[in-house]
Order: C-alpha cells, then structure tokens, then sequence
C-alpha cells in the first residue's frame, strides 16, 4: 500500500496540529509540526539577541538542529539536543515568530529540511504553506479556517493549560498579528493551497476533524 503525503494548512488556532498528529497516529505515518521547527528557530533568535535581518536570521535556521520525536497528545521537540517543546510555545515566542518565520532565508532554510523529511510519503505535515510550497503535489491537501473568536478561545484555553498567565486580549492581538503577516508576507504566504479540501473547524469536535481527513485519505486514488 502506496504512503501518500498528508498537508493541513491554515491560520492559528485553527485545530491543525492536533488534528495532524491523530491523524498520523491513526495511520501509522510520521507527523512533523512544521510550526515548531520556525518557534525553535524564534527562540534561538531570542536567546542569542539576533539581529532581525534576513542574512543573520537565515544563518542561524541553517546551524540550528533540530529535531522532533512523536506522541499522540504531545511532540516533544529539541533544540541543539535541548528539549524545548515547552519553551517554544510561550508568550515571547508566541508574539515574535511570525517576524522571523516571514523572512526568505528562514523559510527557504526550513522548507528544505520539511521536504527532505517527507521524500518517501508517509507524512502528515501542517503549518501555513505546505499544500502550497513545500508538498504542492501532495495526494491530500486539506485547508483548515475557523472563527476568529474561537480561535483566540482555543489560543488562551492553551495558555492556561501550559500555566501561562495571559489576558484575553493579548492572546487576541497575536492571533489578529500573526493573521496579518502570514497573510502578507512576500515569501510563501498563507493561503488556501490550490486543489486543498477546505474545512471549517468552529464546531467540530477533535474526533470530527481527525475523521473528515481520514476519509479524504481513503477517498484518495493512490490509497
């Protein structure tokens, strides 16, 4: 049986990465969260005070290792041997990734790694342009989109889960911010990939949403 390449893309709070890792759980493929790969990147920029410029930013996505290791309700993700699955996904990471992942030498530096991962099939991969840029040939593409306020509710339901301590409206100036650039960028914007399967999440459960892409990989002909 022929493994196929699986892309879910779409805004922030969409449901895209839970879903994508069921998803991969379910058929026994790897999941790879292309999101955090660009938060490990922020956060090394963070740490190190890189300057935010395209050449700088670039070299460091380029000596930065990273690397991903699989879980059904979490991913735990490594920075240069480091566990930093919790780290990237705070605040600070949170309100400075789409600046750095909007520049062409980051994205072209992490698009090359998401492709060399997912060479043989077998791969469930979200994030914003992967039907679009990086698998654009994928056997099932799928868009993810979903309300505004629900996405900021999911956003902050996390937060707290993590034990951060954030106002509603912060979490809902990253979500309108985040929505801006990765709409605007020039380098490989968000958009709906051509041929993608759009899905609006606001009122699916988890199993829901897990279950309509299943069924669009065992609708797909290579399947």
């Amino acid at each position: 049986m022929k493994k196929i390449i699986v892309t879910i893309d779409g805004p922030a709070g969409a449901g895209k990465s839970t879903t994508a890792r069921r998803v991969a759980h379910r058929l026994g493929y790897l999941y790879i969260d292309s999101g955090a790969m660009y938060r490990a990147v922020t956060l090394a920029a963070l740490r190190e005070s890189t300057s935010l410029d395209d050449e700088s930013l670039g070299e460091l996505a380029n000596r930065c290792d990273i690397h991903m290791e699989p879980g059904y309700e979490s991913q735990a993700v490594f920075l240069n041997g480091e566990d930093v699955s919790l780290a990237i996904r705070q605040s600070n990471v949170t309100g400075s990734v789409s600046q750095v992942s909007a520049f062409p030498r980051v994205r072209r530096a992490l698009v090359q790694r998401q492709r060399s991962l997912g060479l043989l099939g077998g791969v469930v991969m979200d994030g914003r342009d992967i039907g679009s840029v990086v698998f654009p040939n994928a056997e099932v593409k799928v868009f993810f989109t979903a309300d505004t306020e629900e996405r900021i509710k999911r956003r902050l339901s996390e937060a707290i889960e993590r034990g951060e301590s954030i106002a509603e409206d912060e979490v809902r100036q990253q979500i309108l911010g985040r929505d801006k650039i990765d709409s605007e960028r020039e380098e490989s914007p968000l958009v709906k990939p051509a041929g993608a399967t759009e899905v609006d999440t606001t009122r699916l459960t988890m199993d829901e949403q897990v279950e309509r892409i299943l069924e669009l990989v065992s609708q797909c002909a290579n399947f």
